[in-house]
């Protein structure tokens, strides 16, 4: 897997046939090592590997609870309380902060972790692409709207970028244009990794067949909810996608909410979760402290088990 992925960034033509701009550069190539193991630990916020050289917190910090048009629950709640939330959580040890231009959540995010060192946490966001979602109309290309995102989170790079609730099972040939230009921000070292957002099981199994792709978010939790298909159709493309050496990030863990009147089902999908060999990263929208403190305790118990 670890030549097959090498081979398709250097020599393979993308979706539409556009060849890849020039070799890997020494620190590209360095990034399609086969990614480490996971480290045997039951810290809920223990470093591990993403990316060969992404390693974040086992849980991150999710900022797209009812995200639209640049808004988020996170947006809309007090300034003062949503800069508390996030600093909470990077003294409780949280170190991977996942954000969207949909969410319109750079600057918050940015605001509350400015006095933190830049290489002690890990930022992902994503580019959004369909019609509908955001104020205008425009749509531009990644190395644009990049180029944006470096500046509203004042930064030198962005670790994770993504093409934004891939729902087809033709995305490599849709976005092809798009994944071209962010393999070459990533060859620039402006982005340290690409990938998707996947909404339905096609776009997912896609992924996990396309070498191009770092990083995926997935839909799971061991009720089904806000997901496609079955559980273990899931769980069994996850596996696929992870197998191919490709960074996964869990969220709907808690079901985008539906589980907030539900304990005992926050405490099943933690540990189903938590315990999947095929999950890297947990990510979910906090609105208090006490969901923070709540959810670690939930997966350092099932790590535990």
């Amino acid at each position: 897997m670890d030549l097959k992925r090498r081979q398709f960034l250097e020599t393979t033509a993308l979706g539409t046939g556009a060849l890849l701009a020039g070799r890997l550069s020494a620190r590209a190539a360095e990034a399609q090592k086969i990614k480490p193991v996971k480290p045997k630990s039951t810290d809920p916020v223990a470093l591990v590997p993403l990316t060969p050289t992404i390693w974040c917190s086992r849980v991150g910090f999710g900022t797209g609870m009812k995200g639209y048009q640049r808004s988020s629950n996170l947006t809309r709640m007090d300034r003062d309380k949503a800069l508390d939330l996030i600093r909470f959580a990077y003294d409780c040890g949280i170190r991977m902060f996942d954000m969207a231009d949909l969410y319109g959540t750079h600057q918050v995010i940015t605001e509350a972790l400015q006095n933190k060192p830049r290489d002690s946490y890990v930022l992902s966001t994503k580019i959004w692409g369909h019609k509908n979602g955001l104020p205008e109309e425009d749509r531009p290309t990644a190395d644009v709207v990049v180029k944006r995102f470096l500046q509203e989170c004042q930064t030198d790079y962005v670790d994770v970028v993504q093409l934004h609730c891939m729902m087809s099972n033709q995305w490599t040939t849709e976005y092809a244009g798009q994944m071209e230009i962010l393999e070459r921000l990533k060859q620039q070292g402006l982005i340290r990794a690409h990938g998707v957002s996947c909404h339905a099981n096609s776009a997912l199994k896609l992924a996990a067949e396309t070498p191009w792709t770092d990083v995926t978010h997935v839909r799971i939790n061991p009720e089904g909810v806000n997901m496609e298909g079955t559980v273990e159709e899931v769980v069994s493309l996850t596996q696929k996608v992870h197998d191919a050496g490709i960074g996964t990030i869990a969220m709907k863990v808690i079901g985008e909410g539906k589980f907030a009147n539900d304990p005992e089902l926050r405490k099943k999908s933690a540990r189903f979760v938590a315990n999947l060999d095929c999950i890297d990263v947990i990510i979910v929208g906090f609105e208090e402290r006490g969901h923070i403190t709540e959810l670690l305790a939930n997966v350092e118990a099932a790590l535990k088990k």
